[in-house]
Parts: C-alpha cells; structure tokens; sequence
C-alpha cells in the first residue's frame, strides 16, 4: 500500500517535536491539528507555561510583604494576561517556523481506519500514525461548569482581574499551585480537598510542612471534604458537601485533574481502556505501527514526559535503537510557593507499599542561614538508596526544587551508589549543598 506520509502526527501539542526531528531526517511527515494557533498543546497555551509565569509573579508579590521592605505591591492581572499572551504569540510563531517542513493539516482528525485520518472532509494516510491528542479538565458529576461562576485552568490563566475570593477544589499540581498563585497576590483563598492531608504520597514530613505553608500563606484549608453537587447561584456558585452542608463562595475552580483525549481513535485495531490508549513499553498501541504518547496514553501527564515519549518513538522509526524510557525517572513536580515540591525515582510511599527494603536520608533545612534568608524554613531534602546502596530515588522541598532535583535524576540516570555521590561537591551558599548533606548520611 502506497501512503500519503511516512509519518503522520496526530495533534499538535508536545508532538510537534517528534515531527520537527522526523521532518529534518527527511521523512515526509504530516501533522493533524484542529488549531493550528494551539500548536504546543495544553503546556504552552492552557497550562505550565502561563501558570509559572503567573506564580513567579505572586512570588515577587509575597516576597514584597516581608517586614524590611517598605510600602506595598500589587499585580496588574490585565497587563500580566498582556504580557502572558504576548509571549505565547512569540513561542507559537517560532513553533511554526520549527515545523516548515512538516505539513500541516487544519482539521480535527480521526482514525478511522488503520494508517488512515480523517480530518474535516480530508483524508491523510501514514505509513505510521503518531497519536498526541492530550488531554481535558475532568468535571466530577454533580459539578456544572459554565466558565464564569465555576472554572478550569483554562479560564484562569486568562483572568483579567482578580476574584474577590476563590474555591479551588483538588489537591493536584493545579490546585496547589493556584491556591499559591491566589493567596500569594492578596486574594481570599480556600483549598476544598477529599482528604486529610496535602501532597499525601510524599515523604511524611514533606506533607506536614505543605499544610504548613499553606496555613502560612492565609489558604483557608478544608481537608475531608467531598463536594456532591456545585452550580451557580443568584450571588456566585452554591456548593452542597457529601455530608449534606452548603457553602457559598463566588468563584469555584475545579481542579480535580484531567482526563486523556481518546475520542479521536474511532477503530477497533486501536484499543482504548480506562486510563486511555493502550500501550506497550514503547508507545505503540495494539495497532502495529501506530504509537500514542504524552497524556492520551495515560501514563504520566506530564508535557517533558510527552516531548521524551514521541521523540523516542520516532528514534525507534529512524531506525536508531535508543535506549527504553523510563518513565519512573521522570521528575515530577508541583510550583508551591515559596517552598516547591520536586519527585524523581521511588519514594517511602510506593517503596512501603511493595515491601522493599531501602534507606533514608532526611535533612530538614530549618535553621540553616542559607534557607532562612531564601523561604526554606520549611525545605526538606530526601533521598533513597537500596540495599546494596545505590540511589534509588529522591524527593525535594524547598523554593526551586524542580531544579534541584535534577542532581538526584542525573545520579538515577547514571546509576550511582552512595559511594560516588557522596564525591559530589555542591556550592555554598545554595539549597544543592543540603542534597549533598542527604547524599552524606546514607
């Protein structure tokens, strides 16, 4: 059978990257997109790119209120949202120029058929199929949005101004990271969550210096609480908990995660379960030659989780034999502030549930010079060996701490032991150098 494309990448979001290296390997590679002003997905438009930069923003703001600085500070949301939009205008455009040898396919596609898309009236074919289709907020029943009273994170990376107070229900990356945002920048903030503490699969003392800065920051925290119904009322958005008792607040964002884009797999050779696409070790579904990456296969949703994904299938298309991913090497991380929290590898949590022996490192960073004058009072470092003493994973607390971490992936990626990473010499002053002090008491 003769195919229109070597490759086609169905969605435009973290895909984008897989078709960039494909096309510049001289494949013939199409790329099926219903916006193509959306290219780079969730990440850049709806998501981590528009959110960091809102959080550094209310870090600046939080900061400011610090008992040596004088007067007061407040954040501009319009001019921010100006900004903001500005900056996605740029990275969209250079996208674009990116993917000049890739063609682009306006349309909302569908496989109907094996190596074969449709999208919009047009019909493309692949010798390969590439499926990026991401993914949406999920909406509990009993919640009814309407994207005014009660929102996702994709109208509240585009507010204009501020609430004058804000329910965020879920205790996920987003969760945290808007009742960050919100309380940070003066706004009255509460945090409605099913259970009873924060960041529950962390490290225990991680979890119990979470709520603590939240507490801080003025989040009003409603742990143990399960909202059966929310709907907008007369004066904002009526809430009815699970043990019958009503709230009134005047803006609810739902943050209780999202699910996989599977609706465009319309063909039985492509199965489909709850999490979302049906893959093997390698990206590729139960249809030979047609793979699914980033947050549509249920894996890890995560935008660098996406990029490593396609990139690492299409290596596998070239011909190139790379090395399997590891998926559980992937840092993982949720922009609090001041305090962020940053995962790589096992933890206590996943490591007590298998029945796996291990040892701990933990360095609180109370009292050190360095974290008090930096917001990490309340920072805990983490790390984790075997039983024949190699590294087997860490877990960081403190302002910064996606960065931070990377010091524990490189050691995973290399394999190191105690031995080895204890020769790790680290700067002083700097939040790295309490890493190395976990490294030393394994």
């Amino acid at each position: 059978m003769e195919y229109d494309y070597d490759i086609v990448f169905l969605g435009g979001g973290l895909n984008y990257a897989g078709a960039v290296v494909a096309s510049k390997a001289r494949l013939k590679c199409a790329l099926v997109e219903k916006n193509p002003a959306h290219l780079g997905g969730t990440c850049l438009h709806n998501g981590c790119i528009p959110s960091k930069m809102y959080l550094a923003a209310a870090d600046t703001v939080r900061a400011s209120k610090k008992a040596h600085f004088s007067g007061s500070l407040s954040l501009d949301m319009a001019k921010l949202d100006e900004e903001k939009e500005a900056l996605l205008a740029r990275a969209t455009k250079a996208i674009m120029k990116q993917c000049e040898n890739v063609e682009i396919v306006e349309g909302e596609g569908v496989l109907t058929a094996p190596h074969t898309i449709e999208a919009d009236g047009k019909t493309v074919t692949g010798r390969y199929v590439i499926i990026g289709t991401g993914s949406r907020p999920f909406i509990p029943e009993g919640i009814v949005y309407d994207s005014h009273s009660v929102i996702t994170s994709d109208e509240v990376l585009n507010m204009r101004e501020f609430p004058e107070r804000i329910a965020i229900y879920g205790d996920g990356a987003i969760g945290l990271e808007m009742a960050s945002f919100f309380a940070s920048v003066g706004v009255e903030t509460e945090l409605i969550w099913r259970h009873d503490t924060l960041l529950r699969k962390a490290h225990p003392k991680i979890s119990e210096n979470a709520m603590k800065q939240m507490e801080a920051l003025g989040v009003t925290l409603l742990p143990d609480h399960s909202i059966e119904t929310a709907k907008k009322a007369k004066k904002g958005v009526h809430i009815r908990f699970s043990d019958g008792s009503e709230h009134h607040v005047p803006k609810l964002l739902v943050a209780t995660g999202r699910r996989p884009n599977v609706e465009a797999v319309r063909n039985d050779a492509v199965a489909v379960d709850k999490r979302g696409i049906v893959t093997d070790e390698h990206f590729e579904t139960t249809c030979k030659d047609h793979y699914a990456v980033g947050d549509c296969n249920g894996k890890l949703q995560l935008a660098h989780a996406a990029r490593a994904e396609v990139l690492y299938v299409v290596r596998q298309i070239l011909g190139e034999k790379p090395e399997p991913l590891n998926l559980n090497h992937v840092v993982k991380f949720i922009h609090t502030l001041p305090c962020s929290y940053a995962v790589v590898g096992e933890t206590r949590s996943e490591l007590e549930k298998r029945g796996v022996e291990y040892k701990e490192s933990v360095v609180p960073l109370s009292g050190l010079p360095f974290p008090h004058t930096h917001d990490g009072d309340l920072g805990v470092m983490v790390v984790y060996a075997d039983e024949d003493r190699f590294i087997m994973g860490g877990e960081v607390f403190c302002p910064g701490a996606e960065e931070i971490i990377a010091v524990v992936s490189m050691a995973l990626a290399g394999e190191m032991d105690v031995k080895l990473a204890r020769r790790t010499i680290l700067a002083h002053p700097t939040f790295s150098e309490s890493l190395e002090r976990a490294f030393d008491r394994l």
